[in-house]
């Protein structure tokens, strides 16, 4: 199907009459065009920000004007992402905080910062990953340090800032009902971006340790979002964010260009903070190769491979590889 017109191509549109913000709308007092998060003087937490996606972030959302705190363990990095977004944001504006996000230690101390100086986090974006290589059965070293960064960091970061506006602890305690506690009273909106990946909804082969960190995040933030939405008081959503083929140092060796088929960092965060707006909480960003209706069938078709019984990950499968090309062809082109 032809792509949409406009500066990033197949972006939903600006507002949406039907936003699941509904509630959130009715109590701020802030013009409706205004979302209650991502609006000048807010603050936003981005870990992997020193380049790629993280980094996009943080200026797309200086040039709201929200105040951004920037956390990467590549410190020489991080510190050029800083200069980049303070330029936009303004001295004052912009924290520059070396982090390894699997270090529970230094996310504390992120943490501390940030409230110290500011008092309040309303976006938290949880984007830090790695992809070293690995094997079902080789790579143990690898297993480990994917899984410490891609999920335990992400566990880490999130349970420990959203707790800190009632009970500023240095230390972990019970996860779920210190979370739970601590989001019913806190008075500002806020919202925590999970950024995973379609390599954990349809699993291709290549990267097993990769693939099964990010499935983890896509677990770990739908059970974060129904726990939150149980909750009427509750002024915190969470969003699963799920990049397309996007031109960054950890899909493209540095240096390369990027490759037609790939969305720029900026275009993928655009993306996402427009479903964000909606309150959206699935943002699976599409990209110049890889349509909309091209995910849906390919997510389709790996779901099924359980409800039908199929061998695992048969979209790969010698036998089953030409019975899914035709199913997307044929779906395909009823689409058009």
């Amino acid at each position: 199907m032809p792509l949409d017109h406009g500066p990033s191509p197949l972006r939903p549109p600006p507002i949406r009459a039907t936003s699941s913000y509904r509630r959130v709308e009715i109590m701020s007092p802030i013009d409706n065009d205004v979302h209650p998060v991502i609006h000048t003087g807010r603050v936003a937490v981005i870990t992997g920000a020193a380049g790629g996606i993280g980094k996009a972030a943080a200026i797309e959302l200086a040039k709201v004007g929200l105040k951004i705190a920037l956390a990467d363990v590549n410190e020489e990095a991080l510190i050029a992402a800083g200069k980049e977004v303070t330029a936009i944001a303004g001295d004052g504006n912009v924290l520059v905080i070396p982090t390894d996000v699997s270090k529970i230690d230094e996310v504390v101390r992120l943490r501390d910062k940030v409230y110290e100086v500011w008092g309040e986090v309303a976006v938290l974006m949880n984007n830090a990953a790695i992809a070293p290589p690995s094997k079902s059965w080789e790579n143990l070293d690898n297993w480990r340090r994917t899984f410490e960064v891609n999920l335990f960091g992400y566990v880490c970061v999130r349970m420990i800032t959203l707790r800190c506006r009632i009970k500023r602890v240095s230390r972990v305690v019970n996860v779920q009902q210190t979370f739970v506690r601590s989001m019913l009273h806190q008075e500002n909106q806020a919202i925590v971006i999970n950024t995973g990946s379609k390599e954990g909804i349809t699993n291709p082969p290549g990267n097993p340790a990769y693939n099964a960190t990010k499935a983890a995040v896509k677990s770990l933030t739908e059970g974060l979002a129904h726990e939150l939405r149980e909750n009427p008081t509750c002024n915190v959503t969470a969003h699963l964010f799920v990049p397309g083929w996007t031109y960054t140092g950890l899909t493209v060796p540095q240096g390369e260009e990027k490759p037609a088929g790939a969305w720029t960092a900026e275009e993928t965060v655009q993306y996402m903070l427009d479903g964000v707006r909606h309150g959206d909480f699935y943002i699976i960003c599409p990209d110049n190769e890889t349509t909309r209706d091209l995910d849906r069938l390919r997510i389709t078709w790996a779901a099924s491979d359980v409800v039908e019984g199929r061998p695992a990950l048969s979209r790969w499968h010698k036998d089953w590889k030409p019975l899914y090309e035709e199913y997307v062809r044929e779906r395909l082109a009823g689409m058009e």
